[in-house]
């Protein structure tokens, strides 16, 4: 196995993993989403939903074009949940993660993700 084959792999898990834990730890994604956002538990688990399928369409070649797009189209949804982390320190202390962690760490792994999904999509 390549070290292309593995991060796929890798990110396939990963995104299994995230989206389950959409249903098991449901408060910490409802903390996180901008008020303005409507339907709140509902994306939640429609984002949850997502992940575990794009996270099992990146293990086949079949299938991963199309779920790199998608994941890309995903993370570009929720990236506003992202900045609404970074700049609410109410809600950084609520689910205990700094504020460095939350803007400087989280916002551009946001475009590493991206770009590692655009990577994946091409054979």
């Amino acid at each position: 196995m390549n070290l292309k084959n593995l991060l796929i792999c890798t990110m396939g898990l990963g995104y299994i993993w995230v989206g389950i834990s959409h249903f098991y730890n449901t408060s910490f994604f409802l903390k996180i989403m901008p008020p303005s956002f409507p339907y709140h538990l509902e994306s939640v688990f429609i984002s949850g939903i997502c992940e575990i399928l794009f996270g099992c369409g990146l293990l086949f070649r079949k299938t991963r074009y199309y779920t790199s797009i998608g994941i890309i189209l995903l993370l570009i949804a929720v990236f506003p949940a992202n900045i609404y982390l970074a700049f609410n320190e109410g809600v950084q202390n609520e689910i205990g993660i700094s504020s460095f962690a939350a803007s400087w760490v989280r916002l551009p792994i946001q475009f590493v993700l991206i770009g590692l999904a655009y990577m994946s999509s091409k054979n």
